[in-house]
This record gives C-alpha cells, structure tokens and sequence, in this order.
C-alpha cells in the first residue's frame, strides 16, 4: 500500500507544472492559426481541455482527501458530481484518444475522406459528438438517475459506488466497452500507424509527405506510449481480481495500486502532447528572453562626443 502522504505528494508536484502546461498548451494551440485549423489537432485541444477541466475539480478535492488523511465529511451530492466528473472525463478522454489514433490513419493515408465540408462532418467531427454524448448520457443515468440506490462510501476516496455495478453485466460490459476496447484501439492503431508509415517510407518508396506528417506520428506514438505504460497493468489486474474472481491479497494490493496510478493519464498527457507540438519551444524561449530583450532596449543609448580644445 503506498502511505497517504506519498500520494499526497506524488500528485501535488505533478499537478502543478500539469496545469500551467495544459493551460500554455491548449492557449499555443488555438492561438495559432495554422495549428488550429489542423484537424489532426481538434482532438487533441478537447482533451487539454478535459485536463483543465480535471485539474480545477477533481485533482484538488484529491489533493485535499490525501492531505487529511481520507478523514473529510461529504455530502451526497457531493459525492455524485465527484463519481461523475472523476469517470466522465477519463473515460471519454480515453475514448477521445482511441479515435485519434484511428482518425490518423485517416488523415495521412486517406485524406481525400476528409476533403470536402460533408466528409469531414461524417468522419471527423461526427465521431466525437458520438462518443461525448453516449459517455455524458450513460455515466449521468449511471450516477444521477439510477433505477436503484447508489451506496455512499465515506472512507474511500470516490465516496460513491454505482448501483448498477452490481450487475454484473452492466459492470462487465462498461469495463470491455468503455475502458478495454479503447485501450486495445490504442496499442492496435498505433501500431499499426508506425508499421504503415516505416513501410511506405523505407520499403514501397510511394509518396507520403513525412516532413508534415512526422510530429503527428511521433505525438500519437508518444502519447499511445504513455496510455498503455498506465492503463495495460490496470486492465490486466481487473481481468484477474473481477473476470476470474482471484481475490489475492496481491491483486487487491495490486488493483489499488494501478487505480492510483491510473490517475497521473490526465497530469503527463499536457507534457507528452506539447513535446511534438510545433513551434511551442520557440514561443517559451521568446516568453522568456522577452524581458531580457525589453531591459536591453531600455538601457540609454551612450553616445560618444570628439574632445576637442577650446576656442
């Protein structure tokens, strides 16, 4: 088990830089014309927003619950948002980022399904609006209108537990279709991604535009990386402790473990998606020589006079 306090300390100095970085990024995204027009991007601008979103609720109520040692009094409905923005937002960003790596075969290898106004509605924003409406209406029945009586756990951190997850149906079917089968699109499309681009790049020799399409590639390989480095042990350990019943004081130990590390998906994402963001480094230097420029500029001008005799 790891202590209250090591937790309390592992999110706060990760949730810090997160957010001024998940801010920085998402403002040098949409402030930028050219990034901001690029639809390989769209998606990656409404998952630092689900960041924001994460970091001003749910982290500090975190960091709070750890501080106090989970010893903190709350009210139903306070429990209820918390249930909802806590599995809300990290299952649609995961189910966001799963479409991505879907969506870049698409953009790099068939672009002309995305050519006209009618095409990029269908292929590429349609899918979005999809998957955040079935997520906000399945998780919103799940936590604010359930048919049963959903049970309040004070001394856990999510002090909620649905109902329906005692069906065992209901529960193993949100696992596979929201949770594993994104995970499996993740490390498939991604895959399949570098192995499509080596192999027209290095062994058919046909024409793909690598220089613009690389940063693309390397983002959704960084970013993929980071997903199933997190999420691949937790997903083995739920098979284990809840499809084949092991109740090992290991894989209870075990599952909480990779639940608390499941966390830090949303705190590293802003950092892994700003690495191969163009132009982001130079913009921070610029910010940051800024000042030094600016008191060079404000410095007198000397100007040196010939010393002559007197007349």
């Amino acid at each position: 088990m790891i202590p209250s306090t090591v937790r309390f300390w592992a999110f706060l100095l990760t949730f810090i830089p997160s957010i001024f970085c998940s801010s920085f990024t998402l403002y040098h995204l949409l402030s930028t014309r050219r990034l901001r027009r690029a639809l390989n991007n769209h998606v990656i601008a409404i998952l630092l927003v689900i960041c924001l979103i994460s970091q001003v609720t749910f982290y500090p109520w975190i960091l709070y619950y750890y501080h106090h040692q989970g010893v903190w009094g709350r009210s139903r409905i306070f429990c209820v948002i918390w249930g909802f923005l806590d599995w809300l937002l990290y299952v649609l960003h995961t189910m966001l980022f799963a479409w991505a790596t879907v969506e870049r075969h698409i953009i790099i290898f068939h672009d002309g399904w995305v050519s006209t106004k009618r095409k990029r509605f269908l292929v590429h924003y349609l899918p979005i609006i999809l998957l955040v409406l079935y997520l906000s209406i399945f998780y919103t029945i799940m936590y604010f209108f359930p048919p049963c009586e959903n049970r309040i756990r004070p001394a856990q951190l999510l002090c909620i537990f649905p109902c329906l997850y005692d069906k065992n149906a209901i529960s193993l079917s949100d696992f596979i279709i929201n949770q594993l089968v994104p995970i499996l699109t993740i490390a498939l499309f991604s895959i399949g991604l570098l192995v499509r681009v080596l192999r027209q790049k290095y062994r058919m020799h046909r024409t793909i535009n690598w220089r613009k399409h690389r940063k693309m590639v390397i983002q959704t390989l960084s970013i993929s990386l980071l997903y199933l480095t997190i999420l691949l042990p937790y997903a083995i350990v739920y098979i284990l402790g809840n499809v084949y019943g092991l109740s090992t004081s290991t894989v209870t130990d075990l599952s909480t473990c990779t639940v608390f590390f499941s966390y830090f998906i949303l705190l590293f994402f802003p950092f892994v998606s700003a690495f191969s963001l163009p132009g982001l480094i130079t913009r921070l230097k610029n910010i940051f020589h800024l000042p030094l420029r600016a008191r060079r500029l404000s410095q007198p001008i000397l100007t040196v006079t010939a010393c002559g005799s007197d007349s």
